[in-house]
């Protein structure tokens, strides 16, 4: 294939920048940014100038940018690259998919492409437009990349250990899923600064429909690998319900510079509060299998040094969790928990599931602990949060050389996947 050359498109949220954190081979080191001039661009362009001057392995990108006021038309006049890579700017971040592919590029985007129900036709249409011509429109779920989660979708499929899905009920729910995330936080070592249209909802997105798309994609992944779900024909909104986290006008200068708050916001500004609605508690079937996903946003960690995920799978023989709190010292583990006190049975069954993924995870094994099984994973593979936006674009790269082996399941399933979190978000208000 020709040489990867990217395209960035309004730079507005720093995962942007995470995609050029490593050098990757097959992509050409100059890339061409397209934004206006404005604080999220020169944001961009302060933590690309960071990984090219930090001490260990310093990238090498060389920027061409081109700062206007339309940078998608002026994109697609211009034509420097092959890949358009996108993130921020969530609500009309579609419109720019739709427009990349129908002018022939393919797409590298980070979520969420869509987050309101009336733009589904345009996600639809996005997706078969880039069938037609051959392009890869890709979604960056780094989650899928994170080691608890591979090993727990691992241990969910092995039904000696796991069993077979409980559908559960609404309130036992056969998933359940909660991640807390904060708004004030470290990214690549330096305090991260917001713009202030992250916090306008109708931007930005609410809990579900931003970072929940990574909860709702693992779940299709894990229970139903590798297979087809079909949306609004196999799955169902039971109940959702949403809340704000209230932030005072100080937390809010702390986190944007800013001392005043934005027109945008002005209908959720309460005296010297801001009410931010970013928490979503949603409770959906697919196939008949309950869901409960619980996404929450506070200002500030006062325990925990960074984001957390806990997932937890109902099976016949027993569930099989992540967990990331104090016992774990705050990083994710998983554990299997067996039913009916058959401890013996599932060690049997785990250590024969190890054994057979140390061909390819070596080193991955397990410890009791209490009643519940520990697997005990090696640091190496805790690569972190960031660095799996370099191992999702290795994987987009090969499906660039490769298009064939593009998952057939992969489209419908965004389909089905931002159905869960639009219709989530829009019965919750």
């Amino acid at each position: 294939m020709n040489p990867v050359r990217l395209m960035t498109l309004n730079p507005g949220h720093f995962h942007a920048a995470l995609v050029q954190k490593e050098m990757i081979a097959e992509i050409d080191p100059r890339v061409h940014v397209y934004g206006t001039l404005g604080s999220d661009l020169l944001l961009h362009l302060g933590r690309i100038a960071g990984f090219n001057t930090r001490r260990e392995r310093p990238t090498r990108w060389e920027l061409e940018v081109h700062a206007c006021s339309n940078p998608i038309e002026r994109l697609l006049a211009e034509r420097p690259g092959n890949v358009v890579v996108l993130a921020g700017f969530n609500r009309v971040k579609i419109d720019a998919i739709k427009a990349a592919v129908e002018a022939g590029f393919h797409v590298l985007a980070d979520k969420p492409w869509i987050i309101v129900p009336e733009d589904r036709p345009k996600l639809q249409s996005a997706l078969a437009t880039a069938e037609a011509k051959g392009l890869i429109a890709y979604d960056i779920m780094t989650e899928r990349y994170e080691i608890t989660s591979l090993l727990q979708k691992a241990f969910v499929n092995d039904p000696e250990v796991f069993g077979t899905i409980d559908p559960g009920s609404p309130d036992e729910p056969a998933v359940y899923m909660e991640s807390r995330h904060f708004l004030m936080k470290m990214v690549a070592g330096v305090p991260l600064r917001r713009p202030l249209w992250y916090f306008d909802i109708h931007h930005q997105g609410e809990g579900l429909s931003d970072v929940g798309t990574h909860l709702v994609d693992l779940v299709q992944w894990m229970v139903f690998p590798e297979q087809t779900i079909r949306a609004p024909a196999e799955t169902a909104i039971v109940s959702a319900k949403r809340w704000p986290t209230v932030m005072s006008r100080a937390d809010f200068q702390k986190v944007t510079g800013e001392s005043e708050f934005p027109a945008a916001v002005a209908p959720h500004v309460h005296g010297d509060h801001l009410d931010y609605f970013c928490n979503t508690l949603v409770t959906y079937t697919v196939r008949g299998v309950h869901v409960k996903l619980n996404v929450l946003w506070d200002y500030e960690s006062t325990a925990a040094p960074g984001d957390t995920h806990y997932a937890v799978f109902r099976g016949t023989n027993a569930r099989v969790e992540v967990r990331q709190g104090v016992e774990e010292n705050w990083r994710p583990e998983l554990y299997i928990v067996p039913l009916g006190n058959k401890i013996e049975s599932a060690l049997k069954a785990v250590q024969n599931r190890i054994q057979a993924l140390q061909e390819v995870y070596p080193g991955v094994g397990v410890q009791p602990q209490g009643g519940d099984l520990r697997i005990s994973i090696p640091d190496h593979y805790r690569i972190g949060h960031e660095a799996h936006f370099s191992e999702v674009t290795r994987q987009f790269l090969r499906y660039l050389q490769q298009p064939g082996e593009f998952p057939r399941w992969e489209n419908p399933n965004m389909l089905a996947k931002y159905y869960v979190t639009t219709e989530g978000v829009a019965r919750s208000q």
